[in-house]
């Protein structure tokens, strides 16, 4: 069971209990630990807490950091995109009718989205 200390730059100088160590006439606030071990797994832990005991210490290590990251990992210099199928329909409703728009993301699979949209023009 390892923990890391908290990598947040200023996590030592925010006043909690949780931080107040030493002994009386000898008090300090100290770093705490991150907020989960990193050897527990599971889905609803992010990555984040086995490095920061909370965002405000992630979002101050980011602060002082963002750009050294950025340009070690490399800036993106085009725009992404998903291709998707726009889906209009004419509904009825208990006040009429009205319109629908739906969108579809195609790019999970996009080879079968592909077949199968031909297949229903087909048919």
């Amino acid at each position: 069971m390892a923990k890391h200390i908290c990598q947040g730059p200023k996590c030592h100088e925010y006043e909690t209990q949780s931080r107040i160590r030493g002994p009386k006439g000898y008090k300090v606030l100290r770093t705490r630990f991150a907020r989960f071990n990193t050897d527990i797994n599971h889905e609803w832990i992010r990555d984040w807490e086995t490095y920061f005991c909370d965002e405000r210490c992630l979002h101050d290590w980011l602060q002082q950091h963002m750009t050294q990251l950025i340009n070690y990992v490399g800036l993106k210099t085009k725009p992404s995109e998903t291709q998707i199928d726009v889906v209009v329909e004419t509904k009825e409703g208990w006040r009429g009718p009205y319109v629908s728009t739906t969108i579809k993301l195609l790019n999970d699979n996009l080879a079968d989205d592909i077949a199968n949209e031909l297949t229903e023009r087909i048919v």
